[in-house]
C-alpha cells in the first residue's frame, strides 16, 4: 500500500503512526500538495493528504477514513471492541482533529495573505476554539493504558503539530497536556521520528 503524505501534516503523522502500531507496512511517498502532483490528484480529486492507495488501487481519504480502513485490515487493532470505549476513542479523535483543523486555518490565513491583509478576527476565533479544546483535553486526559487507539494517535499528531508550529503559545497552565507526549513516547517509541516535522 502507498501513502501520499507530507512530513509536517498532523493528519499524515496520525496515519503513519497508527499503521506502524498495527504492523502495516506502507510505501510512504512525500508529496507537495501545492504542486498538484498527478499521483495525488488522480487518486484524490481534493488533492489533499494523506491519501492511501491500497494494493488493489483503491484510494482512501481523509485521515479518519484511512484510520477506519487500517482498523479493519488489522482486525480491530486501532479501536476498542466495546461500543462505549470505541465511542470514547472516536470522540477523542474528532476533538483532536477539530483542534488541528483550527490550527491549520490559522497557519493558512497567515501564509496566504500579506501581513496587512491577514484577518485577525478570524485568527482570534480559531484560537478561541483551540484554547477551549486544549483546556478540555488538559482537564479530561485520556487514559493511556496498555492499548493505544485511534484517538491517541490523533492527539499525538495534534500535540506534535503544536510543538512544530506554535511552540511557547499553548503550554502555559496545561501541565497534563505538556507532559503527555513523553508518556505517549514510552508506549510508542517512534513518536519522535513520526510526529509532524518541518
Amino acid at each position: 500500500m502507498k501513502l501520499l503524505y507530507a512530513p509536517a501534516s498532523p493528519y499524515s503523522s496520525k496515519v503513519r503512526m497508527a499503521a506502524r502500531h498495527v504492523g502495516i507496512t506502507l510505501e510512504e511517498i512525500k508529496v507537495d500538495t501545492n504542486a498538484n502532483p498527478a499521483e495525488l490528484v488522480e487518486n484524490n480529486p481534493l488533492g489533499k493528504i494523506p491519501t492511501l492507495i491500497t494494493d488493489e488501487g483503491q484510494a482512501i481519504y481523509d485521515s479518519r477514513a484511512i484510520m477506519q480502513y487500517l482498523n479493519r485490515v488489522s482486525d480491530g487493532g486501532l479501536y476498542p471492541k466495546k461500543a462505549e470505549k470505541r465511542t470514547e476513542a472516536e470522540v477523542l479523535e474528532a476533538l483532536a482533529d477539530g483542534i488541528t483543523d483550527c490550527l491549520l486555518a490559522i497557519v493558512y490565513e497567515k501564509r496566504s495573505h500579506p501581513p496587512e491583509k491577514v484577518h485577525q478576527p478570524w485568527i482570534d476565533r480559531q484560537w478561541e476554539k483551540v484554547t477551549r479544546g486544549l483546556d478540555h483535553l488538559n482537564a479530561n486526559m485520556p487514559k493511556t493504558g496498555k492499548k493505544l487507539n485511534g484517538g491517541h494517535f490523533a492527539m499525538a499528531g495534534l500535540i506534535g503539530y503544536l510543538m512544530l508550529r506554535f511552540p511557547g503559545e499553548w503550554e502555559d497552565g496545561r501541565v497534563e497536556l505538556t507532559a503527555w507526549p513523553a508518556r505517549f513516547a514510552e508506549k510508542f517509541e517512534q513518536y519522535q521520528t513520526l510526529r509532524p516535522q518541518a
